[in-house]
């Protein structure tokens, strides 16, 4: 278990992590920003299902990258391939610029996707590593907080940008590009690659295998589902949840209001729930997280006549949800070794991918079978008491083959 450095000296490092987290949060609404200009306007060749299209590769090339970033990430150290990876997400968000159609943008979203998915893993596992053992609950929930302020900045950004849909991608691959020397120059490798190698340790190869052998076996398949179900709960909240409440007779004229009190609401819930889950243990914070986010996401389906009763449930609602998944996260950090921890982090949130595409496609079947209110808070809500199940099989202590600790975690 590595020493954590000093506190002036993770400042910075978490800084730069923040600010690539942020880039994530970029790409959650900058289509969404766009694609009404695209769709009303046809340029080049688009419609609904290009739309539809170029939004599910986007999502799938996350996937791919969060799920083969972890043996790279282990292999080669954190820093290197952080590095590579934003300036992949950054050259071909730039060069959606000059897609010259629905397919070759589509294309590019995917590449661009391949990039941005690999970061996340990547950051978590520096950020816990670099924070150290007692403070991984709270580095990474605070650095997941750039996520939704990333993408609040980019939904700002689009009300003085749009129509001019090319700008908004320049801008944030340029974002990207401005990172990169700041990264190369001041970002160190983490504590536990540059222990490893000063060990004269060998580069570690087939960590996919280990995830799915004992003693991690149980452990992994836990945490895969929740946080399956865990994206499934935060894409499918944050594309639906205004249509829902319009079905279910609120007045959602300022549905922008809605989606901006629920992830305020994460905001709140990610500062919060790191600091209890250093205090208590991760897991059981989690699992409580999920129970209420369970609770509260039941609470939706029931019609509040009141406006600040409503946003005040939405606000709660968005402090567990949001809050739940990124401990999943802060857990997987936890609980495996360093030497795996890169692969265990990129499954995790590649299958969690598979959910933020499951969730909307979910909801959206819903709405269609005009069954989305109250059922689809009832789904949401099942979602998450399968994560809490999921998570309550997850060992708090996971044991080496010769019986030595690996980890205590909650």
């Amino acid at each position: 278990m590595t020493s954590s450095p000093p506190s002036t000296a993770r400042v910075w490092p978490v800084i730069l992590c923040w600010i690539v987290v942020a880039l994530d949060g970029f790409d959650l609404v900058v289509l969404g920003t766009v694609i009404p200009t695209l769709i009303s306007t046809g340029a080049l060749g688009f419609d609904p299902g290009g739309a539809t299209a170029v939004a599910t590769a986007g999502l799938v090339g996350v996937g791919i990258g969060a799920l083969a970033v972890g043996p790279l990430t282990d292999r080669y150290g954190r820093r290197a391939t952080l590095i590579t990876c934003v300036a992949l997400f950054s050259v071909f968000t730039i060069a959606v610029v000059a897609a010259p159609n629905v397919f070759v943008f589509g294309a590019l979203r995917l590449l661009a996707g391949l990039g941005l998915g690999a970061c996340i893993p990547t950051v978590l596992a520096y950020v816990g590593e670099f924070a150290g053992s007692t403070r991984t609950g709270r580095s990474t929930t605070l650095t997941m907080t750039g996520y939704h302020a990333g993408a609040v900045l980019t939904a700002l950004l689009a009300l003085a940008i749009v129509p001019n849909w090319q700008l908004m991608f320049l801008v944030g691959g340029l974002a990207g590009l401005v990172v990169l020397p700041l990264l190369w120059f001041t970002l160190p490798e983490s504590a536990a690659v540059l222990a490893r190698r000063a060990d004269g340790a060998a580069r570690p190869a087939g960590t996919v295998g280990v995830l799915v052998r004992r003693p991690y076996l149980l452990a992994s398949i836990g945490i895969w589902t929740a946080s399956f179900m865990g994206l499934l709960l935060v894409y499918g909240l944050n594309t639906w949840l205004p249509q829902l409440m319009k079905v279910a007779g609120y007045d959602t004229g300022d549905a922008l209001g809605l989606l901006l009190v629920l992830n305020l609401g994460a905001v709140a819930g990610l500062v919060l729930a790191g600091t209890l889950a250093d205090r208590n243990g991760t897991k059981r914070v989690t699992l409580v997280w999920f129970f209420l986010a369970a609770v509260f996401l039941a609470l939706l389906s029931i019609r509040m006549d009141e406006v600040v009763l409503l946003y005040a449930a939405i606000f709660v609602t968005g402090v567990f949800v949001f809050s739940a998944q990124v401990l999943v996260y802060a857990f997987v950090s936890q609980l495996y070794p360093p030497e795996v921890r890169g692969t265990a982090l990129g499954f995790a949130a590649g299958i969690g991918r598979i959910g933020a595409i499951a969730g909307p496609a979910i909801t959206g079947v819903l709405v269609t079978l005009d069954l989305a209110y109250p059922g689809g808070f009832y789904v949401f809500a099942v979602a998450a008491l399968i994560s809490v199940a999921s998570i309550a099989t997850v060992p708090a202590v996971i044991r080496r083959r010769e019986g030595a600790p690996v980890v205590v975690s909650g």
